[in-house]
């Protein structure tokens, strides 16, 4: 990091003036969407236009635990708009470099994630895939530091943050840590069996947000 460089990146006026766009265009469908209301559509692409990202609050908190992890790579699903991804990256350029590696399967959303990078001067520590998570990060490419898992909705079966956890964690490190911003109850289940290597805490951020550590 260069001496002109804020020791934040998050405190960069780029990056928090794409924060502050994003909070200020941040809107939820009218009928409150796939999450909220379960007679909306559970097409992810016929929401192209709304984030459901994470809070500020929340990617503060990534941000602290990956500077404090020294942490170089990190994944999550799902990318959306890039709220998540800006203050991973955020973090990554801070500790010196290393990738976000991102999944998104709205074509508009991965378009509209880089264009946020871009702008906050922060294109160059993300890959953003677009795709099924089950696919695209199915191969993380060596082990992660960080794992945030916000994904969509289903209809019946696993969850998909379920299914995207059970295929991640054995590619998070001993150390590492899991952000779950939706509290799936299949999710909260595998996390909480000692068997699977994680402690895990729920959080009081955007309604209850779980954080767990990989200690086996």
């Amino acid at each position: 990091m260069s001496s002109d460089q804020p020791h934040s990146a998050i405190a960069d006026p780029r990056v928090a003036a794409v924060i502050e766009r994003l909070q200020a265009t941040r809107r939820r469908p009218v009928e409150g969407g796939p999450r909220w209301n379960q007679a909306s559509s559970r097409d992810p692409h016929a929401y192209a236009e709304q984030g459901f990202s994470i809070n500020p609050e929340q990617g503060e908190l990534i941000y602290l635990l990956c500077r404090g992890l020294r942490a170089r790579r990190v994944a999550e699903f799902a990318t959306s708009v890039g709220m998540s991804t800006l203050y991973f990256a955020a973090a990554i350029r801070d500790n010196g470099g290393g990738t976000v590696i991102g999944s998104e399967i709205v074509p508009a959303k991965v378009e509209t994630a880089r264009r946020n990078l871009a702008d906050a001067g922060l294109a160059d520590y993300a890959e953003i895939r677009e795709g099924d998570a089950r696919k695209t990060l199915r191969d993380l490419g060596g082990a992660v530091d960080f794992i945030l898992i916000d994904g969509w909705p289903g209809d019946t079966g696993p969850s998909l943050a379920r299914q995207v956890i059970e295929m991640t964690a054995p590619q998070l490190r001993i150390g590492g840590y899991l952000m779950n911003d939706n509290a799936e109850p299949d999710f909260l289940e595998f996390v909480r069996d000692p068997r699977n290597g994680f402690v895990s805490i729920t959080l009081p951020l955007k309604g209850g947000t779980e954080l767990s550590l990989k200690v086996a």
